[in-house]
């Protein structure tokens, strides 16, 4: 049989399927993005229709839809002038999904490809096999398990979820539907990273009793005058889940550049470092959720925690976090010292005692690990041995391995075509989310708490387990998947 007529197996099932396609199509990309951006105005359509996720044959093209045409995608799509970025040669931007239309349109405009204001749109077009997301923390959970029902492999950022009840529902509609699901958290692909974990799972510092994490500020509030929404943002749908709040800059941007001339004269070391929704409740869970999960990730690893966690959480001072409000836009710096105490600590399951306690920067992608018979320091990119020395004799035959990845968006392309677990698979993106959730829920109760990671419940807790979980405005319920 011809190329040109082979079919996959997956296709003909979502032809049997009679999956829909249209809707919004984007003809004439060439066209101002503003002329593009008046059609793709969200429309309100039920969940995508589920299609079974199938195995592709090794030369066929993969079709990427991107929901979130904003920095973090720009970063994993682009790579240099028409470039795919981190993608493999084989895959190809097809469709894209954002509430900024007009962002929308550009990326429709560089890749030749329609584009969507809703992202479930998206989810019924054929020829996507393959969903990229990275949108605000509060716009993870239904972006998955919709495309998990619509049988489309994801690719999504970090931290997995806004709550620990999220986090459990996208991993049953994950495992339900059988698609492959990879968090972005790239220091699990990284050799160096791998190598520390590796060295203290087989003892090299002996046995490990305490880890000094870094002190993660939780997030504050805020409560900005109102500004005009943009004409090219549908503001209610960005609001999500949550009660819809007047509109600031402040608040829409992830991190708020200090070019931005009210700042203006600034030293160096301050540039860059505004709020935005990232330090803010109720989108995010703060830098311990956003840079956390990434630090928490290499604790959770190396103690060999990825399917468990913690069984007790308490903060020092056992005091509540203060409650801290912006009104108007202004650094980091005062929420960010307000919101790191009290101190939090974790214990596990085996005696190791976490502390989030470190002031070292370099910290925030990792932790040290302090054992009987010395300690190794992770941070981002690498590690360090006290003594030194420790990293030198090579492992034993039949050592403790860890999973071999060099390359993390190719390691999640690569199980596209195998049906296989990624490094970072959804079970063990939700076991680093909740560590990050949990420490927020101390702090915000100022309390000892008891937490069962098999039931993922506070026993005998009201109190506590009532954090599991945010109230949602109707149209955003968290959907059933078991």
């Amino acid at each position: 049989m011809s190329k040109s007529k082979k079919i996959s197996r997956r296709r003909l099932l979502r032809q049997a399927t009679g999956v829909a396609v249209g809707g919004l199509l984007l003809p004439g990309c060439n066209r101002p993005p503003q002329e593009m951006a008046q059609e793709v105005a969200a429309a309100n359509v039920p969940a995508p229709a589920v299609v079974p996720a199938e195995t592709r044959g090794a030369n066929e093209q993969v079709g990427v839809g991107v929901i979130g045409c904003g920095r973090r995608n720009g970063q994993l799509a682009i790579l240099g002038k028409g470039g795919q970025g981190k993608m493999p040669p084989y895959a190809r931007i097809v469709a894209v999904a954002d509430v900024n239309t007009r962002r929308a349109g550009q990326w429709a405009e560089r890749y030749q490809c329609p584009a969507f204001g809703d992202y479930r749109k998206l989810l019924e077009r054929r020829e996507v096999d393959v969903v990229i997301y990275a949108t605000p923390e509060h716009w993870h959970y239904l972006p998955c398990i919709h495309a998990a029902q619509a049988g489309k492999d994801i690719y999504g950022e970090q931290p997995l979820s806004h709550t620990i009840r999220e986090g459990r529902r996208m991993v049953e509609a994950v495992r339900k539907y059988k698609v492959v699901f990879q968090t972005g958290e790239q220091q699990r692909s990284h050799p160096k990273t791998r190598k520390a974990v590796e060295l203290i799972l087989n003892g090299r510092i002996g046995k490990v009793h305490t880890v000094i994490g870094y002190n993660y500020p939780s997030p504050y509030e805020c409560d900005f005058p109102p500004e005009p929404v943009p004409e090219w943002l549908d503001w209610d749908r960005w609001c999500g889940p949550n009660e819809v709040v007047p509109y600031h800059t402040d608040l829409y941007l992830s991190r708020v550049p200090y070019v931005r001339e009210r700042f203006r004269p600034l030293p160096a070391e301050k540039y860059a470092v505004g709020p935005g929704w990232m330090s803010f409740r109720p989108y995010s869970g703060g830098e311990l959720a956003n840079w956390g999960c990434h630090g928490l990730s290499m604790v959770q690893w190396a103690l060999g925690m990825d399917r468990s966690g913690p069984v007790e959480i308490w903060v020092e001072p056992a005091e509540k976090l203060p409650t801290v409000v912006y009104e108007n836009p202004e650094t980091r710096e005062r929420g960010d010292a307000l919101c790191s105490s009290p101190i939090i600590n974790y214990r596990f399951p085996n005696g190791v005692v976490l502390t989030l306690s470190g002031t070292d920067k370099r910290l925030g992608g990792g932790a040290t690990f302090v054992g009987d018979k010395g300690k190794i320091t992770i941070f981002r990119g690498g590690y360090e041995c006290d003594p030194k020395g420790l990293d030198e004799d090579p492992l034993p035959p039949g050592a403790i391995r860890v999973y071999r990845n060099d390359h993390h968006m190719g390691n999640f392309f690569r199980c596209v075509r195998s049906r296989k677990d990624p490094i970072m698979d959804v079970e063990t993106a939700h076991r680093v989310a909740t560590i990050c959730h949990l420490g927020n829920i101390a702090r915000w109760l100022g309390r000892r708490l008891r937490w069962d990671p098999e039931k993922e419940s506070f026993p005998g807790d009201d109190e506590a387990n009532r954090y599991l979980d945010i109230p949602r405005r109707k149209g955003y319920e968290l959907p059933e998947t078991v």
